[in-house]
């Protein structure tokens, strides 16, 4: 029997299309920080109201970016947070879904920081307190970790005083206590573990004197807003938090359902400032939620819907997409190897479907380049399809 497998790494050519690659994702999945977007300007306008709201006034504004599978939710919330991560005064988390309740977003969100993101707080702190109470004046958390390892500043000097005013200050002296203890060697992944709502054994608590278990979505309420504390007491202007394919909480129990738009809805009235929250949702979820949950509805306002693309939205998506792998010797149409007409069916076919399109986009390429086409017309689109 004949092997009918033919399996190489060698790479595609598409210099017939003055290209170095295929710049179209096979699976076109929201990378983390996405590079393009082509976006709607209803969107992008009501986005950048709400960000730029809570940057310049520090009260809390939320926002739910409906629209159809496919359509850029994700894509939209990813971008908007790539855009603000770099920022030296938020502090940005994303959580893919919002799983069985809030402890499973407030437990997403804290991965999302990452246990060196927290340590760098616990250190930020102590930083703090050290220039308060001692002749030295740390300016960061890198500068506060050197003078512990090198001997300079000892804990037992400032924690004591750290953990009393970090719990006056977050009004939780358990949290209080589990992120000076990201400084500890010997603790230091115990309190992450606490900190994520992972649990720990009341050993290890009883190790850090932390008295109380964070396993319940009232205590990731109280958490949450105990971090909000923290970053607003460092100097930060607030935290953003995007929750992605809210509409899974459809999938839960009606009891677990309210009982998770409850505890956002407590984390929104407790936070009044310093806190943004986007959602992206399907629209019929966010349709059943703002008819049959009016207190968690009121408390966010303001919708935005994504739109299937237009001729011009897709003109400009596939420009912006093959800008990447232009070569220099690269000129003409700024869509070729694909013709106004060819679009104009792949946005027919795709319904004007953003993820549709772009998997369409990548397989006629594929095709064009290894039927050796210059040019990609309505005719082999269709041939394609």
């Amino acid at each position: 029997m004949s092997d009918t497998f033919t399996i190489t790494d060698e790479q595609q050519d598409y210099s017939q299309f003055d290209l170095e690659a295929n710049p179209f994702p096979y699976s076109p999945v929201p990378a983390a920080d996405p590079e393009i977007y082509c976006g709607q300007p209803h969107v992008t306008k009501q986005i950048s109201s709400t960000v730029s709201s809570m940057l310049s006034t520090g009260k809390s504004k939320h926002l739910v970016v409906t629209g159809k599978y496919g359509n850029g939710k994700s894509h939209t919330l990813k971008y908007t947070r790539s855009l603000l991560r770099d920022r030296d005064d938020v502090v940005v988390g994303y959580v893919a879904q919002p799983g069985e309740g809030f402890l499973d977003i407030y437990h997403e969100f804290i991965y999302d920081l990452g246990f060196n993101r927290l340590q760098e707080l616990a250190y930020e702190y102590l930083a703090t307190i050290t220039c308060e109470i001692t002749e030295a004046t740390p300016d960061t958390a890198n500068a506060m970790q050197s003078l512990i390892d090198e001997g300079d500043v000892l804990l037992s000097e400032i924690v004591p005083e750290a953990i009393r005013q970090l719990s006056d200050v977050t009004k939780f002296a358990d949290f209080a206590r589990a992120i000076i203890h990201m400084v500890y060697e010997d603790t230091n992944l115990y309190a992450w573990q606490w900190l994520t709502a992972e649990g720990i054994r009341y050993e290890q608590r009883k190790e850090m004197e932390i008295h109380s278990a964070l396993d319940d979505d009232t205590m990731g309420v109280r958490a949450f807003t105990a971090l909000k504390n923290l970053l607003l007491d460092l100097g930060s202007t607030g935290v953003f938090v995007f929750v992605d394919e809210f509409e899974s909480i459809a999938r839960l129990t009606p009891k677990n359902e309210q009982a998770t738009l409850n505890s956002i809805r407590h984390l929104m009235d407790q936070n009044s400032s310093g806190l943004s929250m986007l959602f992206g949702c399907a629209p019929e979820v966010w349709q059943d939620v703002m008819s049959e949950y009016h207190a968690f509805s009121e408390r966010i306002g303001q919708e935005v819907a994504l739109r299937p693309l237009t001729a011009e939205n897709l003109y400009e998506l596939v420009e912006d997409y093959l800008d990447r792998e232009r070569t220099a010797a690269g000129s003409g149409r700024p869509i070729r190897p694909f013709t106004k007409e060819s679009l104009e069916l792949i946005l027919q076919r795709s319904q004007g479907n953003i993820r549709q399109v772009l998997s369409v986009c990548s397989r006629i390429l594929d095709e064009a380049a290894n039927e050796g086409r210059s040019e990609i017309t309505t005719e082999f689109a269709q041939e394609v399809f």
